[in-house]
């Protein structure tokens, strides 16, 4: 009997759940230019931000950090396409809490040094 509850407590203290929040077609948290001629898909890229949880949250999440690390990745990104929102709860008294935004880039080709970027 102790083996079972210590094998439920363990896989209580160790579960977590990812929830879509939600889906776009197109998001960004930069400003630029929408009447660009210049723009192309890139790779589909993970944003992550995500704080520690020991008894309470250390720490608030935020959605647009999150999606800004996502287009960064490349800095010719001016947005995302494909938007994928997803709310992580990975604690119960210990673990993480936090956001990750998943899409594919839109890159400007015509911001400087960014002719022959993919």
């Amino acid at each position: 009997m102790k083996k079972v509850l210590a094998v439920a407590l363990g896989a209580l203290l160790l579960s977590g759940c990812t929830v879509r929040v939600a889906d776009m077609t197109v998001a960004s948290t930069k400003n630029y230019n929408l009447n660009s001629a210049k723009f192309v898909k890139g790779q589909r890229v993970i944003g992550e931000d995500k704080v520690p949880v020991v008894l309470f949250p250390l720490g608030i999440p935020n959605v647009k950090t999150a999606m800004d690390r996502a287009i960064e990745k490349n800095r010719c990104a001016v947005a995302l396409s494909d938007v994928v929102v997803s709310q992580l709860n990975h604690a119960f008294f210990f673990g993480t809490l936090g956001y990750r935004i998943e899409g594919t880039e839109i890159i400007d080709r015509s911001q400087p040094g960014c002719e022959n970027a993919d």
